[in-house]
């Protein structure tokens, strides 16, 4: 597959050679015409990657490649890239088209021209008819669709998304998140994509790039990082795992306490660590006599929240969370129950 955003060891640092380095040799494809989310604690560099691409930022060392041209040395207004921020840096004073036709006319583009372009990249995001409006007289989400027009309306072979829906409210989130990806999919779009906000990476990416202390700890499609993540950091950070210490034993199978697992792939003889997602637990009736498949528990804490429940319970091997779909059920705490784990939503990785 064509790259059209690629890094070959990249490093950055800010200030002299003594000044520690933010991004540490990272190498990163993203393919032609998908969707690529970089996602990571703060301070992990996924900004600071974003603003390399979009030359905001130079390298301290590496190449940077776009539709397979290098771009490491040129600046941001040779290498048709378009930035989305967080804050939206929408113009106040200006009518919604011209802060759409903005990057057109400032590169000579004709008014008029300029004009016809940008109601045609409104009429992409669903803004038609709001050319005489203000920044100020829009919603959060119609000025987070303007601001993506003014990025469309260049026309550029990389879009960029820096946290662009952080200052939406839940429901507007996933409505945006939802449009932002059938526009990049049907527009055919390279888009790099930062966010911190792992449910958000999950729904947009063809891929994910996780990243940790300036490293790329793993990238892969969404289902790849979520079912097998490679390391101890990845488990815990992709969802709401928790992570327990178990033993790996030599035909292959796990002990977990009192449970036996199989180990999905093949892991060294010794002590790992196995991360369950809370929605791998199934919540039955305290089990009579040492099931082998069961974990007895007592419940410490129980929250219905409409379409499933949030138990906290005490086991052998520490308190467990764990999210029930079952909500006929209603939990006493004190109860006795048992906690099953079903074939997905477990993950063996290498003792960190």
């Amino acid at each position: 597959m064509t790259a059209g955003i690629e890094f070959r060891q990249v490093t950055k640092r800010y200030g002299d050679a003594k000044s520690p380095l933010v991004v540490k040799g990272v190498d990163l494809t993203v393919p032609k015409g998908t969707l690529t989310t970089i996602l990571g604690p703060s301070g992990c560099g996924k900004t600071t990657l974003l603003r390399m691409i979009a030359g905001l930022d130079a390298c301290t060392a590496g190449t940077i490649l776009i539709d397979g041209q290098d771009v490491t040395h040129l600046g941001p207004a040779e290498r048709n890239v378009s930035m989305v921020f967080q804050s939206y840096a929408l113009f106040p004073h200006m009518k919604v088209i011209d802060n759409v036709a903005y990057g057109l006319t400032v590169t000579g583009v004709g008014r008029d021209q300029a004009a016809r372009r940008a109601r045609a990249a409104m009429e992409i995001v669903g803004l038609p008819g709001y050319e005489d409006r203000l920044p100020s007289e829009l919603s959060g989400g119609q000025q987070q669709r303007v601001a993506v027009a003014r990025s469309l309306v260049l026309e550029p072979s990389v879009m960029l998304f820096d946290e662009p829906l952080s200052n939406l409210d839940a429901r507007l989130r996933r409505s945006m998140r939802e449009e932002i990806r059938a526009l990049q999919q049907r527009l055919k779009l390279t888009v790099a994509y930062v966010t911190h906000d792992q449910s958000e990476a999950l729904a947009v990416s063809d891929q994910i790039v996780v990243m940790h202390a300036g490293l790329i700890a793993q990238a892969g499609t969404p289902q790849q990082l979520y079912e097998h993540p490679a390391s101890e950091f990845v488990a815990g950070f992709m969802g709401e795992a928790m992570l327990f210490t178990g033993t790996a034993t030599a035909d292959g199978r796990v002990q977990l306490g009192p449970l036996q697992l199989p180990a999905r792939r093949p892991v060294p003889a010794g002590p790992v660590k196995v991360a369950v997602r809370p929605e791998a637990w199934t919540v039955t009736d305290a089990v009579s006599g040492a099931a082998a498949d069961a974990l007895p528990g007592t419940l410490l804490k129980c929250a219905y929240l409409g379409s499933f429940q949030e138990l906290t319970v005490a086991t052998a091997i520490g308190e467990i969370f764990v999210v029930s779909p079952d909500v006929s059920r209603r939990w006493t705490v004190g109860d006795a129950l048992a906690l099953r784990l079903s074939g997905s939503g477990v993950s063996v990785v290498a003792a960190g």
